[in-house]
């Protein structure tokens, strides 16, 4: 039953719905909504995987995008697994926006498709799986073993998405963690936070040279229609031309209008004051003259220096490469000797090692630091003592043990 409802009456479902936008220049963008308990029944207590592939199945085959718009307080780990990789397995990309809450196991569909998107002030929810048992001791024991196992497969989820090891996303799941937008996206969860909507008054008195007033805002939509789910799309903010004009001329990005025409002005001025450079070999004033060239590689950094020169740099460059690459290496050969004569490991784990730093210098020498020197013996472990000799006789004749048979 869904939690977040205090009646009866309430029970009035939010229903999937399918929605095909016009086509833009991306490809068709279909838009699904996760709004509800996930839950196996269905209809009034949840949306059952079976309801949610119905509706995926409806979409068109020329839907190239899928845009998941999700607030939902999470419910049964099959039924959301299921849910998941029915999103997987359609061809379509999917993007996820978290537009109210992502929770439980809302939150691992949200994680687990291609692209997590959430809103600003939108929430995101883990914790660890929880359910019912009935039985004795045994049948108690068995169901903390599976709820782990369903704890791990989870977990896998999140540390896929965000690089983290498994085990760091189960303690994250038994402190039942919540996550702002923001620690989302810091956390690795999810991979932007839309902001939300800027007022367009703030923004009048920079919109001269601003070109981002003309593109279209991308937000969650929130109502049922396809040309306004169109029309109320954010699209990535484009970049001022204030702020490219002020990269180019090497000024502040901040720089007010005056300060960037002055400075576009100046420029323009310095270029129709610099004379054009004459083709090669048009004789007379118009040739290209030596100091015209250096002036020219003054001006733009270059340094011009003959081919046999270059050469030389080249090939002293490469040189420079196999001298280091060969001093790193025999660096490397020391360190793996060095902890071999220590009795850290055996010499037949040479080549292993030097692999191993090959790929991954500064990881592998501080493993090899940290390992305790002794591990493999170098010297003998205790001895024996050579048997005292009895040229063939019997050895009750030999004194010493004609003695110990004598005294036993």
């Amino acid at each position: 039953m869904n939690p977040f409802l205090r009646n009866p009456q309430a029970y009035k479902r939010t229903p999937v719905r399918a929605e095909q936008p016009e086509t833009r220049t991306a490809g068709n963008v279909a838009t699904l909504r996760l709004y509800d308990p996930i839950d196996s029944w269905g209809e009034y207590w949840g949306i059952s995987a079976k309801e949610f592939t119905g509706a995926l199945d409806e979409l068109p085959d020329t839907v190239t995008e899928i845009e998941l718009l999700i607030n939902s307080p999470g419910g049964e780990v099959w039924e959301a697994l299921a849910i998941l990789n029915s999103l997987r397995r359609h061809k379509a990309r999917v993007v996820a926006v978290v537009e109210g809450i992502a929770a439980s196991s809302a939150s691992f569909i949200a994680a687990g498709v291609d692209e997590l998107r959430i809103m600003e002030n939108a929430q995101f929810f883990i914790h660890k799986a929880w359910g019912m048992c009935v039985g004795n001791e045994h049948d108690m024991a068995k169901y903390a073993a599976d709820l782990a196992h369903e704890d791990r497969n989870i977990a896998s989820i999140y540390a896929s998405k965000a690089g983290r090891d498994a085990d760091q996303w189960l303690a994250e799941m038994s402190e039942e963690t919540w996550f702002s937008a923001d620690e989302a996206v810091a956390a690795g969860l999810a991979d932007s936070v839309i902001p939300a909507r800027e007022t367009a008054g703030a923004q009048n008195a920079i919109n001269r040279f601003d070109l981002s007033a003309l593109s279209r805002k991308r937000r969650a939509t929130t109502n049922s229609s396809a040309a306004e789910a169109e029309d109320n799309r954010k699209e990535a903010d484009m970049a001022t031309l204030n702020e490219s004009l002020a990269s180019r001329l090497g000024i502040a990005a901040d720089a007010d209008d005056e300060t960037v025409l002055a400075a576009l002005d100046e420029a323009l001025a310095e270029q129709a004051q610099e004379p054009a450079a004459p083709a090669p070999g048009s004789g007379g004033a118009g040739e290209v003259t030596a100091e015209q060239v250096a002036n020219y590689a003054n001006q733009h950094g270059f340094v011009f220096v003959d081919r046999a020169t270059h050469e030389d740099q080249v090939a002293a460059a490469s040189e420079g490469r196999a001298a280091r690459a060969q001093q790193i290496r025999e660096g490397d050969e020391a360190l793996v000797d060095k902890a071999i004569r220590a009795g850290k490991f055996g010499p037949g784990r040479r080549e292993h090692w030097l692999n191993s730093l090959q790929k991954d210098r500064e990881g592998s020498t501080e493993a090899i630091n940290s390992l305790a020197p002794g591990l493999v013996p170098l010297a003998e472990v205790g001895h024996g003592v050579d048997p005292e000799p009895t040229d063939g006789a019997d050895f009750t004749s030999v004194d010493k043990f004609k003695n110990w048979i004598e005294e036993n």
